[in-house]
C-alpha cells in the first residue's frame, strides 16, 4: 500500500498513521496558507488540526530568550532561560576543552538548573559524558528515522546501511507506527 497524498488527505487521523518528511510539511503548510514556524511536532499538529476543522493555528508563543553579553567565569550564575549560544559555547571548550558540544542532556540540565554556577555545569558535564559510555542516549519522539535506525542495527549486527535505509523507507510507506519490526526486514528480502 502507497503512502496517500498529503494534499489528499482528509482525515487527521489518516495523516497521523504515515510519516512525512518535515519538508512535505513544510510544503503542505505553505500550499495552504499555514504557518511553517516550530518543531515536526508542533507543524503536524497545525496540519492535523487544518485538516479535521479548516482552521489556521498560530504557532505557540516564542519563550523568552536570555542574550547574556558579560563575559562567564567559572562562577558565573547560570541564568534562567538559557540559550546556548556562542559565549555560552567559547566559555565551555576553554573550560573543557575544545571537542565539547553541547549535547542534548546537558542543554537540559543546564536549562533545568538556572541559579547554580558554571563551576557546576563543568561537573554535570563531565557526569553525563561518563554516563554516555554506558548508557545510550534517549533519541527524541521527533527523531523518528533515528531511533529506527538504532533499533535495526540493534537487532541485525553487521547490516549495511542501505539495508536499514531500504527497511526503513519501506516502513515509513506503511499505515501505523515508526518502530522497528522485524517484519520490516521483508524490504530487503528477495
Amino acid at each position: 500500500m502507497d503512502r496517500p497524498d498529503l494534499h489528499e488527505i482528509r482525515d487527521s487521523q489518516v495523516f497521523r498513521s504515515y510519516y512525512y518528511l518535515l519538508a512535505e510539511l513544510t510544503e503542505y503548510c505553505k500550499d495552504n496558507g499555514l504557518p511553517t514556524s516550530g518543531g515536526k511536532q508542533e507543524i503536524s499538529d497545525r496540519i492535523a488540526h487544518f485538516i479535521d476543522t479548516g482552521e489556521v493555528l498560530r504557532p505557540s508563543t516564542k519563550r523568552p530568550q536570555t542574550n547574556r553579553t558579560e563575559k562567564i567565569t567559572i562562577d558565573s550564575v547560570i541564568e534562567p532561560n538559557i540559550k546556548c549560544s556562542d559565549l555560552h559555547r567559547e566559555f565551555f571548550k576553554d573550560a573543557i576543552g575544545s571537542k565539547f558540544t553541547f549535547k542534548v542532556a546537558f542543554q537540559n540540565w543546564l536549562k533545568q538548573n538556572a541559579g547554580k554556577t558554571y563551576r557546576d555545569a563543568i561537573e554535570a558535564y563531565h557526569a553525563i559524558m561518563e554516563d554516555a559510555k554506558t548508557n545510550p542516549t534517549v533519541i527524541s519522539k521527533q527523531f523518528e528515522y533515528n531511533t529506527y535506525i538504532r533499533a535495526i542495527h540493534a537487532d541485525n549486527p553487521g547490516m549495511k546501511p542501505n539495508d536499514a535505509i531500504a527497511c526503513w523507507n519501506y516502513k515509513k510507506s506503511q499505515p501505523g507506527h515508526n518502530k522497528y519490526e522485524r517484519a520490516d526486514l521483508a524490504a530487503i528480502q528477495k
